[in-house]
């Protein structure tokens, strides 16, 4: 099969279609960001991506403080009308019908529909060309309660998580495998007795 070669572009797909939550919670402000990811664990660290002409960019430089707000199915009208509209003349929060909350470590408020808010404090900023890149320590994560069992594990699919891939939003599909599924070795078959071995049981 053939390949055309095209000059350098942003071809990474899919990409996580974040709310990233900034200001106060006075004067709360929303942006959408695909250019973000996780860069470090120990300590856990990440990072947004944002050109200095968007609105929220001072907002974030001079607090150095933000939170990446994760987006489910039903957050996906909000995702594409914060990234369209421009919070300087626009109260996004008001027009999306979403609540600012404040939390523990920033000041910045979280989207309190969305399932996993993200506390970030700004570390250094990259100036890359287009966009300049936040570079974050993640200081603290909210989590719905109801995305967590009995024994305290997180079901994080069960909250209809979305992807951006080339200009359109698509929603998390079917399971194909899990961490490591492809070296796992492959449980035996329990032997059981078929129905002509069992012992028949008589009451005593």
């Amino acid at each position: 099969m053939g390949k055309q070669v095209w000059k350098p572009g942003t071809m990474l797909s899919p990409v996580p279609p974040v709310l990233v939550s900034c200001g106060s919670l006075e004067r709360p402000n929303i942006l959408t960001i695909a250019w973000t990811g996780v860069v470090n664990t120990i300590p856990a660290m990440t990072y947004i991506s944002v050109r200095p002409q968007r609105y929220s960019y001072p907002l974030i430089k001079e607090s150095g403080e933000f939170v990446i707000n994760l987006t489910t199915c039903g957050l996906t009208w909000a995702a594409d009308y914060c990234g369209v509209k421009s919070g300087a003349d626009t109260d996004k929060f008001a027009a999306c019908k979403l609540t600012p909350q404040a939390v523990s470590q920033v000041g910045a408020p979280i989207i309190a529909e969305s399932p996993i808010n993200i506390e970030c404090r700004v570390e250094k900023v990259i100036p890359l060309g287009s966009h300049d890149m936040f570079l974050a320590r993640i200081v603290a994560v909210n989590v719905d309660e109801n995305l967590i069992d009995q024994k305290g594990k997180l079901h994080l699919d069960k909250s209809g998580l979305v992807a951006y891939s080339h200009g359109e939003y698509f929603a998390l599909g079917e399971k194909l495998g899990a961490f490591g599924y492809s070296v796992r070795k492959k449980s035996k078959p329990s032997k059981r007795l078929g129905p002509s071995k069992r012992k028949p049981y008589h009451k005593k």
